[in-house]
């Protein structure tokens, strides 16, 4: 336990009430504001990208004993199914038998975490709007309006988690040498839904994360427990195939029945979902410091947003609380040095992640589809499984494993570069289980 603080988390999200959590257990007073209502009181729906929880994740909540708690609203995902017009369904499982991630509703989850929070002894305050914060004293800025009349609220210390348009960084922006940047891709999202069949199963294998991959466009679902699927319909905003060009009724319907033709049985309410939900921006976003003095932190999206195709923001956001945890414990009651180094810590992996995700969605939208990809995928899984002390495939040092964003980032382009020469070999795709190929991938491993 460390000596008791008066902290304020800004943002009711899923790093928000997790991170409530870790703090209440370490002895401290822990207040949560959100300028949202409850979640718990509104119908969550419209703008969701499903959630997938993989091992950093996992260990965040298993090290505070809420793991199973969230398996219980959860299912489980081991592949990879590949949609493409006029063939069969594909699938390319993601790790070793009995590796799997995670699909979670963000709604479901973000109540039970908000549960969790309350019962440990967390304190929440929704309808809160914090317009400002004095960085020096840790004081809040609180109004109805950003112009009206505020009433300041001091803490010993506030921990900015408001996501990727937080008002605590933006105070913190004002710092001399303060790095920000913010990257907009663009392309957008839409959501869409797969309802359950009438006897409440699912219209497509539920153990399957589905996708629709069209190279600049495309669709992916993942599984809820009511039957349905959450549907992530990815486009550009403009030009030929865009948001833009999809005007009406008969233009979405067309697209769909030419270009995803077996999607128009399982979207009864395609039409209707496309125009009703909002077509919503996909941001990187880059910041440094995290943190100053002893008084205040940024934690997850509020530091490094990320677009969601690795399916890591919620667990990278997770596994900032999970170091810092780490720091607590090591310095005690030294917040700077617990500051300092989490930022340390978590900073580059953060930036390598952001990339790693960036990439993804080129291996999603076009390689999923692409025959020299899927036969370097079952190169490296056949070499992998002989060789396992050499050769781990860099999702599985993302998904399945603990171990540092960077070291992935770093590992995966030099074995990419090795697949490169491997794939060059003449004849490779009759003789790609063959000793030769093996013996040529463990001399070029060993050259470097």
């Amino acid at each position: 336990m460390q000596n008791p603080q008066k902290i304020a988390v800004i943002g009711s999200g899923l790093v928000g009430s997790l991170l409530a959590i870790y703090l209440k257990k370490a002895g401290h007073t822990v207040h949560v504001y959100d300028r949202s209502p409850d979640t718990r009181k509104i119908n969550f729906s419209g703008r969701s990208i499903n959630l997938v929880m993989s091992n950093r994740g996992w260990k965040t909540l298993e090290d505070i004993g809420l793991d199973d708690e969230i398996r219980k609203i959860g299912i489980p995902v081991d592949k990879r199914a590949i949609h493409l017009v006029n063939h069969d369904l594909n699938y390319q499982y993601y790790g070793k038998e009995g590796e799997a991630i995670f699909s979670l509703s963000r709604g479901i989850l973000n109540r039970k975490m908000i549960d969790l929070a309350e019962e440990a002894g967390v304190e929440f305050y929704f309808e809160q709007k914090i317009w400002d914060v004095t960085l020096s004293t840790a004081t809040l800025h609180i109004g109805e309006t950003e112009r009206g009349e505020w009433t300041e609220v001091n803490y010993d210390m506030v921990f900015g988690a408001d996501g990727a348009f937080s008002r605590i960084r933006h105070r913190m922006q004002r710092q001399s040498m303060f790095n920000y940047s913010q990257e907009f891709l663009d392309i957008g999202y839409k959501e869409l839904n797969i309802p359950a069949n009438a006897d409440g199963t699912h219209k497509l294998d539920k153990h399957s994360l589905h996708i629709w991959p069209r190279g600049k466009y495309m669709l992916m679902a993942l599984p809820n427990l009511d039957g349905s699927f959450t549907c992530t319909f990815f486009m550009p905003f403009e030009g030929e195939n865009s948001f833009e060009s999809l005007k009406t009724i008969d233009d979405v319907t067309a697209f769909f029945t030419k270009n995803l033709p077996d999607t128009i049985d399982v979207i009864p309410k395609l039409a209707e979902d496309f125009f009703k939900n909002p077509t919503s921006t996909l941001v990187t976003m880059k910041c440094f410091p995290w943190t100053f003095e002893d008084k205040i932190a940024l934690i997850g999206d509020a530091c490094h947003a990320i677009v969601p195709f690795y399916g890591q923001g919620m667990n990278s956001g997770f596994e900032d609380i999970t170091v810092l945890n780490e720091m607590m414990i090591k310095y005690g009651n030294d917040w700077k040095m617990i500051f300092s180094e989490y930022e340390k810590s978590r900073k580059p992996n953060a930036d390598a992640i952001a990339e790693l995700s960036y990439r993804n969605f080129m291996e999603m939208s076009s390689k999923t589809a692409d025959e020299k990809f899927l036969l370097q995928k079952k190169i490296e899984k056949h070499f992998a499984n002989k060789y396992p002390d050499k050769w781990i495939p860099l999702y599985s040092r993302v998904t399945f494993s603990h171990r540092p964003y960077s070291e992935a980032l770093a590992i995966g382009d030099f074995q990419d570069g090795i697949m490169k020469q491997i794939l060059a070999i003449n004849r490779i795709e009759a003789i790609w289980d063959s000793e030769e190929v093996e013996q040529k991938m463990l001399e070029l491993l060993n050259s470097n």
